[in-house]
Order: C-alpha cells, then structure tokens, then sequence
C-alpha cells in the first residue's frame, strides 16, 4: 500500500513537498498496450528514470510552456509516466529554476489523458546542479575564461556544459516521503580530490589537459550527486544514488569528457564499496560513503552503454558487474525493433538491442544503446523490470516514435522491487 499523507519534517528551500489526498496511484489497464507493466504486488516499489528532454535553450523557459498544459511534448512525457506509474521517479534533463516541477504536476501529471489516469506525486525533490554554472576558468582551453551566460564560450567554461545555470537539470517525483534532513549531495566535489582519478593529458606532450587553476576548481559531477533516503514503508529506507553523468562525447583527442564520464559512474562504484568511499565529501563537509548493507538504488542516464558506443569501456561494466549491484536487465521489445529497423550504426552493434534505452542518430552518431539504468542492490528482491519501449504495432508508439520524436529519444526504464 502507498502511504497516507502525514507531516514532514521541514524541506530545505531544494525540496518541494506536494499536498495530496488521495496518495494511492492506481495503474493504468495494462491490457491497453503490452508496453504497460501491470501494478507492482502489494510489497513492492516501482523505481524509475526517465531521461524526458524537457531542457530548454534559455532559463525560464521551461516552466513559461508547463505553465499552460499546452505542450505537446509535456503531454506525452506525463502520459508515458501516467502509463508506467513508478513509485519514485528520476527525471534527467528538466531544466533546474523555479516553478517548473510543480507546474509539470499540476498541469501535465494531474491531467489524465487518452484513458490513462492522472498520477499525482506528493513529494519532489530538486537541487541545483553544475550544468551552466559558471567555474571562473578557461575550461574549453580557448584563452579565455567566460563568466557571463549568453557570452560565446559561456557553456564550455561552466563546470558543466550549459548555457544557463540550471539546464539539463534533474528533479525526483516519489509516493513515498524522501527524507530531506538525511539527503546528501555532491555538487561541488572536485574531480581532482578523487584518488586515481582518469584526468585528461594533452595526447602530444603527454601532460595534464587542464591547467592548474582549472583543476584547483574543476568538480566531478557535470550536474551532480544525489543520495536521497526514501522511507517507502519498509523495515529501512532506500537510498536512491542519482546522477547524469557528462555523455562521452563532444571533446577532443585528449578525451576529457570520456575520461569525466568514467569517474562520475565510478563515484557511484566507490560511494556503496565499504572503504573505498573514505575520500567522499558532500555539500556539507560530511566524508565517507553508503553505510555497509544500507539498501539503494543507482538511477539516472548515466551515458554508457557496456559494449557499444564511445564511452570508456570500464566505465558502466564497474556498476554491472560490482558484487553489491544487481543487474536485473530490463528489457523491451520496442527496442530491439527499432534496432531491426536501422541499417547503419546498430547493424554492427553487438550486444542485446533489446535492453537499449536510448534511440540516437545513426549516421552522424553511435545509434541506440543502453544508456538509463536502475540499478538496486542485492540488499534488495527485483520483482520486475522493463523498459517503456512499444512496438510500431502498439497503439502507444505514438508517445516514444521515430524521429522526430514526440517525447524523448530516451525510454523509460522501471524496476519493481520488494520493500526491504
């Protein structure tokens, strides 16, 4: 059962929490689409991610069209979680700033449409994140350092790629009380205060990329680090690990965004192995990681994929095959269509196509790979899993598509698991 609305201990200014009467969410007929997962059983949570593509190319923009429920892409990223209906949500790519998350729950998830019903999430936590933050520094190594958005260079100077402060955020929709007093987050942990970190060196002089002062100030997380307790009625809450990690892509010889890439899912790695998180700091100044056996769940589009695609190759195989994550594989029979459809890049992929989650370019890109994941502890029973991939047959490929697409060129992907 979902919990019934109760007080709270008091949000920090990054936490909304959203009245709601009725908490229970009642799913959708799974019969409408053999992409719908029917209801997780009574014992069970639904985690999920869900890379949405709701940034916007200028800051405000975003919560200016959900505040109207005329967006068509809105509408079709709220029916595909309407649809899903997880218990706990990470939405990568919402642009961070103002009413945004509250405005997408009003307007889009509040607003049943085409025979799904409405969700309605009580609480929401969002933080601020590196994307189009300004680091002071020439990063892009242009000589110049730029500190004014809009400014050409602005992006390629910010601790993470964006044009504003904000963009390519992140916000987390949960049934379930998130206890804000226990959260933590890594913002501003430096990349360089990572033991055996992969920093990038000049390929010609075998030197460091980045200068001195970059590296005095450079964080690890494009976007950031979150570890979000969520009390979902069990004996222990769960700890939900969710990032973005910089795609491994749009660099140089020197690689840095690959290299950037492997230590933000590394951080996780380390976060949850006793010991090995001994050098953590979060936004506070607490040290260390996860407390052994503590239960969690690594969500989020971490960008790599395990044998395809130009990540590094250690990279996503570090949380697959860690001995305290479980790999439950979800799976969809959209994706390996879609594959099936392509004659260019995925015609030479190995792997199983139909545990992709992203639909990318072929021609001028690595086409689809597995990039989303939901990755519980073996501290915890997987139930279920999948990904929201459906057919060209299926009355709700309408929501995901070909290209252009309707939603998003990612998939959801959802895992039921048993409450420890």
């Amino acid at each position: 059962m979902k919990p019934r609305s109760r007080p709270t201990a008091v949000a920090s200014t990054a936490t909304l929490v959203l009245a709601a009467s009725a908490l229970v969410a009642t799913p959708a007929t799974a019969g409408v689409s053999a992409s719908v997962p029917g209801p997780p059983g009574p014992h069970e949570v639904r985690f999920a991610t869900f890379n949405a593509a709701l940034e916007r190319p200028a800051q405000g923009m975003l919560a200016e069209e959900l505040a109207t429920p005329d967006s068509v892409q809105a509408r079709n990223v709220a029916e595909i979680i309407q649809r899903v209906r997880p218990d706990v949500l990470l939405v990568n790519e919402f642009d961070h700033g103002g009413s945004g998350p509250r405005l997408f729950q009003d307007n889009y998830l509040s607003v049943g449409r085409n025979g799904a019903e409405a969700i309605r999430y009580p609480y929401v936590y969002t933080a601020p994140v590196n994307t189009g933050v300004a680091s002071g520094v020439d990063l892009d190594g242009d000589g110049e350092a730029v500190t004014e958005p809009g400014g050409p260079g602005y992006a390629g100077d910010a601790f993470g790629y964006g044009l504003f402060p904000g963009q390519y955020g992140m916000v987390v929709y949960s049934m379930y009380p998130i206890l804000t007093e226990r959260v933590r987050t890594f913002q501003t942990f430096r990349w360089v205060d990572m033991p055996g970190a992969l920093l990038p060196t000049d390929p010609e002089t075998g030197g460091p990329h980045y200068s001195p002062e970059a590296l005095e100030v450079l964080r690890l997380s494009s976007k950031s680090h979150w570890d979000l307790p969520v009390d979902t009625g069990g004996s222990r809450p769960i700890h939900l690990l969710a990032s973005h990690p910089t795609p491994p892509a749009f660099d140089g010889p020197e690689r840095r965004n690959v290299a950037r890439n492997h230590d933000e899912i590394r951080f996780w790695a380390d976060y949850v192995t006793p010991g090995a998180g001994s050098y953590v700091y979060d936004d506070r100044g607490k040290r260390g990681g996860l407390p052994a056996g503590a239960p969690f769940v690594i969500a989020g589009d971490l960008n790599a994929d395990p044998v395809n695609g130009d990540s590094h190759p250690d990279a996503i195989t570090r949380l697959l095959e860690h001995p305290a994550i479980t790999d439950v594989r979800p799976a969809s029979q959209g994706g390996r269509g879609a594959a099936q459809r392509r004659d260019a890049a995925d015609g030479a992929h190995a792997g199983d196509p139909s545990l992709d989650s992203a639909d990318f370019r072929d021609e001028s890109g690595p086409g689809n790979l597995r990039v989303d994941y939901v990755l519980p502890s073996r501290t915890l029973t997987a139930r279920a899993s999948g990904v929201f991939w459906p057919t060209v047959d299926d009355p709700l490929f309408r929501l995901t598509g070909d290209r252009p697409f309707p939603s998003s060129d990612h998939r959801l992907v959802w895992v039921d698991l048993v409450r420890p």
